[in-house]
């Protein structure tokens, strides 16, 4: 008989895994309380970041720690009446990002990022999606020596250990890959590796499409009434009832509260982010993903417009709106590129999922029979899809993953 299965969360790290589960052989129903792709894996810069192989750390300098505390900076912001309840978290993150446990991590979290790029290849192709893909990487600015030289050297070794490919730029090479962009560039670095994407959403709703072409079908429902039932898994939809020998937990941000109804306590935490798409004034064109390094926001040419992309936001999930980060970096980037008016009528705001060790959260649940979690990607939800799809699905199905998969365990957080 064939075995059914629910995932639970549209996003791109759902989506992925109900095509790998339905391609094994799995009759696949894709649940969600909106349309694929609406959430967290709507908004974001667009880059399939093969380089990504250094998960984002916390700052440990305590000079920079000062600065931050001041709450005036774009690639950070907080709030300040919802940090008691998350200074657990923070903690734990300061203490994994030490350069030694840091290194560990890295190195636990490269095969996941060195597959990237060749797991988006298989379902690009197969959703025919290639014309949302841009192939020529992506590069990333400085305005100072010391930040540049630094980054040089970070991406030598990067390049020898992991296999990133880069080129080094000076400010003349700045200048001629983007005529249009003005400033006093100390130089950058353009990682070859990494693809681009022209609408992130439009690729969600591809891969949905050919997810739905192996036979596999998407309802709306609500995660909150997944349960047992039986040898396996139950859950309300809008067209009833539906019963699952397997259920999927890729559920992103909300994943902490959906695990705590069956009795798991993850230490899930949330960075807040936010993008707004403009015009170009003129005739002025942004030929490249460009990230001004140590300003901390990034311009991307996307078919919606080019699209200004923040840094992290500790707040609560639920909290309003505060997208300040949004309207310090935009003064910033119209010092650097004649950017016409807001094409948005507000500001778009997502939330990462993030583990205090950086790393997802893949595989079975410790505790129950036929349910697995595939969350806590933080700002590599677009990057690491497929190949969290590819892998949580051949271990729901038996095979054995293609890679090792120890280190992204649940039972480091619920033994």
């Amino acid at each position: 008989m064939t075995k059914n299965a629910i995932v639970l969360g549209a996003g791109i790290v759902g989506v992925s895994t109900a095509i790998h589960l339905q391609r094994r052989g799995r009759q696949v129903t894709l649940i969600d309380r909106r349309d694929p792709g609406n959430e967290t894996s709507f908004g974001n810069a667009g880059l399939i970041q093969r380089e990504g192989v250094m998960p984002y750390g916390f700052p440990q300098q305590l000079g920079l720690l000062l600065r931050y505390a001041l709450n005036n900076r774009i690639d950070a912001h907080y709030h300040l009446r919802t940090l008691p309840s998350q200074i657990a978290f923070l903690a734990r993150y300061w203490w994994n990002s030490n350069a030694r446990r840091h290194a560990i991590i890295t190195r636990a979290y490269a095969p996941l990022i060195e597959n990237s790029v060749v797991e988006h290849k298989d379902l690009i192709e197969a959703s025919q999606a290639e014309g949302l893909i841009r192939k020529d990487g992506w590069i990333k600015i400085f305005r100072t020596e010391a930040k540049r030289d630094a980054a040089f050297a970070e991406a030598a070794l990067w390049r020898n250990e992991f296999g990133v490919e880069y080129d080094s730029l000076t400010s003349a090479d700045i200048a001629r890959i983007e005529p249009d962009m003005t400033g006093d560039f100390a130089g950058g670095i353009r990682w070859r590796d990494p693809w681009s994407v022209l609408d992130p959403h439009a690729l969600t709703s591809a891969y949905r499409r050919y997810f739905e072409s192996l036979g596999g079908r998407f309802v709306t429902g609500d995660a909150a009434s997944l349960g047992p039932f039986g040898s396996g898994w139950k859950i309300m939809t809008a067209e009833g009832a539906l019963e699952a020998n397997d259920a999927v937990m890729a559920l992103g941000p909300w994943a902490a509260v959906a695990t705590r109804r069956l009795g798991y306590s993850f230490p899930l935490g949330v960075k807040r982010g936010y993008h707004m798409h403009y015009a170009a004034e003129g005739n002025a064109v942004l030929n490249n993903w460009t990230l001004d390094a140590e300003r901390g926001y990034l311009l991307a040419p996307m078919n919606r417009g080019i699209r200004l992309t923040t840094g992290a936001e500790f707040a609560t999930l639920d909290a309003p709106k505060t997208p300040v980060q949004l309207d310090r970096a935009e003064a910033v980037a119209r010092t650097i590129f004649p950017l016409g008016g807001r094409l948005d009528p507000e500001p778009w705001m997502g939330a990462r999922p993030c583990t205090p060790d950086m790393m997802p959260i893949i595989g079975k649940a410790p505790r129950h029979q036929g349910l697995w979690f595939a969350f806590g990607h933080a700002h590599h939800g677009l990057t690491l899809g497929p190949v969290t799809g590819r892998v949580l699905a051949e271990l729901i199905t038996g095979e054995k993953p293609f890679i090792d998969i120890a280190a992204y365990s649940p039972q480091r957080f619920n033994p």
